[in-house]
């Protein structure tokens, strides 16, 4: 690790500690912003996190919040001043969401989507816009619009995908926070191999738009960030019901930022899901997991899934057969630049059969009556987060594919109402960390954030890339 000073350090204060700071005097929103801003100078060159920044409207914000800071009896909202990256999906109103597209041409949005509108609402200084890949159908973060998205912790490995550039961000110390999405691992996936922490909620517990998406039981939103407190700071502004999604459910969910002791919980393990081939250093991480929650006085036990690879087949054959065909007509039939990966997709769309699709849906309910047994014994399900400890920056053409044999994540789009959380367990011997997913019982947020906070407390303390050589990249050779 290196051990970067002087407004590096800042950078990777956690939000927590900045709204404290904030508070006291000791830091204003301005010197905060400033130093994310000063530092992606000098890093996004070569990490090509962002697919554009808002820097003079989010100083504006952060002036307005020092203002406040400085009034007697203003009233200081729950994120006030703390810079926040938005996923190139979540629209804002004169920015352009390209989605990673040629296809999506360059019309500035005209509607905030839900969770943009509440980071606003809470005094989020909105400042990047984080890359993606094509579309968000890839597990590494590549697009023909903006190019290829680096691991901070190994230039030369993808930070994951599709919110590979919130993940690359927030572990490069160029923002606080930051939005993801989920539809088969998106938020997990980066959050492993970027050694940060993110949420994929329980479907329904933030808002999602469109309406097609929203009504996508895969496809979840949820926050980023370099700490589980963040986290769940970040999850009590942006979750709740709104009018737009019909799929929302009530109440809003608080959950604390401080966290109960693990002791007495009884957690259920499973290393590789009875049919994954997960790579040694994953799984030595995960004993590391075990032994500290042990240690915490959790009780924690090995248990079968029953599940097989049938279940990569369900998410393979869904999302093609629902988003693959759609894409098709889209994709297949036009001239401007499209991935390769994305392609290849819409492609093999095509050949989804209907009879596929349904027996995705029996697979799914066998799926959750497995977990349902888990479920009625223990508190919660930890497991990894991925398969495998990297590829290539770059990705590969059947991004699929590349899913099925890298990632842990797809079950739990298939299992939609579980939450799971993904916190770094330990770094690999390529450098590049790994993360455990805590999967709690359907819509519990509260004891997947109280787990990985013990979790996080254990293993992973200031944990950061070395970047100081980052200027010496050059062609992908670090």
């Amino acid at each position: 690790m290196s051990n970067q000073s002087g407004s590096a350090e800042i950078c990777y204060l956690p939000a927590t500690e900045a709204l404290r700071m904030f508070r006291e005097r000791e830091l204003s929103p301005v010197e905060l912003l400033t130093a994310y801003i000063d530092r992606a100078e000098e890093i996004e060159p070569v990490l090509n996190a962002f697919s554009a920044q808002r820097r003079e409207e989010a100083l504006v914000v952060a002036r307005a919040a020092e203002h406040a800071y400085g009034s007697r009896g203003a009233t200081l909202r729950s994120l006030e001043g703390i810079p926040v990256a938005l996923k190139n999906e979540h629209t804002l109103r004169g920015w352009v969401t390209t989605k990673g597209s040629w296809l999506m041409g360059n019309t500035p949005d005209v509607v905030n989507a839900p969770i943009t509108q509440r980071l606003l609402d809470a005094g989020a200084a909105i400042h990047a816009q984080t890359n993606v890949p094509e579309f968000y159908m890839a597990p590494f973060t590549r697009s023909a619009r903006h190019g290829v998205t680096r691991n901070p912790w190994n230039l030369d490995m993808t930070p994951g995908g599709s919110s590979g550039g919130s993940g690359a961000a927030l572990a490069a110390g160029l923002t606080c926070l930051a939005s993801g999405s989920d539809i088969g691992g998106s938020i997990r996936i980066p959050a492993s191999y970027c050694g940060v922490v993110g949420l994929k909620p329980s479907y329904g517990r933030v808002p999602v738009t469109p309406i097609a998406y929203a009504l996508h039981t895969m496809n979840h939103i949820g926050p980023m960030a370099r700490t589980v407190a963040d986290c769940a700071l970040m999850f009590n502004v942006i979750n709740g019901p709104h009018v737009v999604d019909p799929a929302t459910v009530s109440p809003k969910l608080e959950v604390p930022l401080t966290f109960d002791s693990v002791k007495g919980l009884r957690i259920a393990l499973s290393y590789d899901f009875d049919f994954c081939v997960v790579h040694p250093d994953v799984r030595n991480a995960l004993d590391q997991v075990v032994s500290a929650l042990r240690d915490q006085g959790a009780v924690v036990e090995l248990v079968s899934l029953g599940w097989d690879m049938r279940s990569a087949d369900a998410v393979e054959h869904r999302l093609g057969y629902e988003t693959g065909r759609a894409f098709a007509t889209r994709i297949l039939n036009q001239n401007e630049e499209t991935s390769d990966y994305i392609r290849h997709f819409a492609a093999t769309g095509l050949n989804m059969t209907g009879e596929q699709y349904l027996a995705a849906n029996d697979i799914i309910g066998s799926m959750y009556e497995s977990m349902a047994g888990v479920m009625a014994k223990y508190d919660a399900l930890i497991c990894p987060t991925m398969q495998s400890i990297g590829s290539a920056a770059e990705g590969e053409r059947d991004a699929m594919g590349q899913l099925r044999t890298d990632s842990m994540t797809f079950p739990f789009n298939l299992l939609s109402r579980h939450p799971v959380l993904s916190v770094p367990s330990g770094v690999a011997h390529n450098g590049v960390p790994t993360g455990v997913q805590i999967v709690g019982r359907t819509f519990d947020e509260t004891n997947v954030f109280r787990i990985g906070a013990a979790v996080e407390a254990a293993i992973w303390q200031d944990k950061r890339p070395d970047l100081s050589a980052i200027g010496t990249h050059k062609h992908g050779v670090f």
